[in-house]
This record gives C-alpha cells, sequence and structure tokens, in this order.
C-alpha cells in the first residue's frame, strides 16, 4: 500500500470523521528514505493547528536533544509516526491519551514503507508501552535508564513536554547520560 492510500483511508475511517470534517488530515512525516524514526504520543492542540509534527515546544526540546536543527529535523533522513495521527482532546489534567486504534490498525503498514530505518526513537509512555511490550523495565524511568537494553532498534527516551519539567529535575543522569548517548547515535546515522 501507497502513503497516499493510507491517508485516504485514515481521512474515510469513520472513527476520524469529526477530524476530516474540520478539514484536519492525519499529523505525521513519512519518508520513504528515513533512517530515524520518532515515535511519539499524539500531535498537540498546537501542532493541530499547524498540522506540521512536533511544532511545539516539546519538538524543540526533542530536537535538542537529538543534537539537531529544524532542517534536519523535518529532512527526509527523519520520519515522525505519533502513536495518535490526530489530537485527542483534553484530560483533567493534560491531552487524553493517544486513541489505540491507530497504532494497532496503520503503523505496520506505514512502517513497511520505510525500509532503512536504523534507529525508532520512542518518545513517552505509550510507545514505550506499545513497542517495547513484555520487554521493559517495571517503569518508565527504569525503561529509559537502561536504553542499551533496546539498541540498536529502538532509543526509549521520556516525553520531551515542558510538562515533565519535574520528572526531568529528579532525574539529572538523563540529560547527563542518555541524551548525549541519543545524540551520539543520531549523528551516527545521519
Amino acid at each position: 500500500m501507497h502513503l497516499q492510500e493510507i491517508i485516504d483511508q485514515l481521512k474515510t475511517d469513520e472513527r476520524n470523521a469529526a477530524y476530516t470534517a474540520r478539514g484536519i488530515g492525519p499529523i505525521f512525516q513519512i519518508h520513504e528514505e528515513a533512517k530515524i524514526l520518532i515515535i511519539g504520543q499524539a500531535p498537540g492542540k498546537k501542532v493541530e493547528e499547524s498540522g506540521i509534527p512536533f511544532h511545539d515546544k516539546s519538538g524543540e526540546k526533542l530536537m535538542t536533544w537529538m543534537g539537531i536543527d529544524s532542517q534536519i529535523f523535518y529532512s527526509p533522513a527523519i520520519s515522525i509516526m505519533p502513536m495518535d495521527f490526530y489530537y485527542p482532546g483534553k484530560a483533567k489534567t493534560g491531552d487524553k491519551p493517544p486513541r489505540r486504534f491507530i497504532a494497532q490498525e496503520y503503523h505496520r503498514e506505514i512502517l513497511q514503507l520505510m525500509p532503512d530505518l536504523k534507529l525508532t526513537i520512542l518518545v513517552g509512555k505509550y510507545a514505550i508501552d506499545y513497542y517495547l511490550k513484555g520487554r521493559k523495565e517495571r517503569n518508565l524511568t527504569e525503561t529509559v535508564r537502561n536504553y542499551q537494553a533496546y539498541l540498536p532498534d529502538y532509543f526509549p527516551i521520556v516525553h520531551p513536554s515542558p510538562l515533565n519539567f519535574r520528572w526531568q529535575a529528579r532525574n539529572p543522569w538523563f540529560e547527563a547520560d542518555v541524551v548525549p548517548e541519543l545524540q551520539k547515535r543520531v549523528h551516527e546515522i545521519l
């Protein structure tokens, strides 16, 4: 299946009808020649408005963690495939979780379009839970701390959201030890 066929399928999927009716298409960045894939959770409200994945504070932080600028981040070398391709809406605290059917029904076909991937960066709990099911540590912190166990295929990291500042403050080893290793791998691949 071609990417445009998948996009058409997403737009006509009745579970996405409210988005399609508002003129909102699926938000991702898929390049068949990509070397790095970023799997995040779901677009936020600001990203829904721009239609550009990670076009927000989280994206700025993620680029810093990867050691690249926006020109590289939005180049054909990098694909971005969230767990949900649409903004799921507000919850009591933060946004609602990604809808499960997107990853279950659409990820496999999209992954087949990118045969040259060298690294998949799993951003946050939802991506880690889905892709490291049965292999992850007892919690997100320990999974991220033990990122080497998932290489060379996956590199699990926390979500770069500004709302995660408490986690980052409690876990300084992440920026000290994990981020430099992420940057090294990204630069080696690119």
